[in-house]
């Protein structure tokens, strides 16, 4: 019986190491989760896709991004170029990040317009409204080296944009 006791003893102290271990495991994952959502951003990005005209034509994009992210991914710049046969724009922006919200200004430096951010971010995901003249919604989701931008703009000349992005 001491025997089957001081067994029992030793599987509880394996188990909880092992648990112990898996809680160190965790940690880096867990810091990372603390991290604002535009660390995932850091750096130069290109590729291309689609964007829809108000008259339903489509073109094919070529584009290029460049995001400086300041803090722990609770700030970033962003630069994005993109260009079609008879289509460019360039878009730059500033935002923050503080308990979920995402907040900052536009600036679309081909036709002079402007304005500002607001939104959210959770993780991999971030959500926007812009308004100005213009008003939109943007969506941006980061897996590891790939992105994907969604742009809405109803009532504009440029309905629907969407873009997939790889990191350099």
């Amino acid at each position: 019986m001491f025997a089957n006791i001081k067994s029992l003893r030793n599987h509880t102290k394996f188990a909880i190491a092992g648990v112990g271990l898996l809680a160190l495991a965790a940690l880096p994952s867990m810091a990372h989760a603390a991290t604002g959502p535009f660390a995932a951003l850091s750096g130069s990005w290109s590729g291309g896709g689609t964007l829809t005209m108000s008259n339903g034509a489509k073109e094919r994009l070529r584009c290029r991004a460049h995001y400086d992210v300041g803090g722990a991914g609770e700030s970033v710049d962003l630069t994005l170029r993109c260009a079609s046969d008879s289509y460019n724009f360039e878009l730059q922006s500033n935002a923050s990040y503080s308990n979920g919200a995402v907040t900052g200004t536009w600036n679309e430096k081909t036709r002079g317009v402007g304005g500002s951010i607001e939104g959210s971010g959770n993780g991999s995901t971030i959500k926007v409204r812009v308004s100005g003249i213009i008003s939109a919604s943007l969506a941006l989701n980061t897996v590891a080296n790939q992105q994907s931008i969604s742009i809405q703009a109803p009532g504009t000349e440029l309905q629907h944009v969407a873009i997939s992005l790889s990191r350099k």
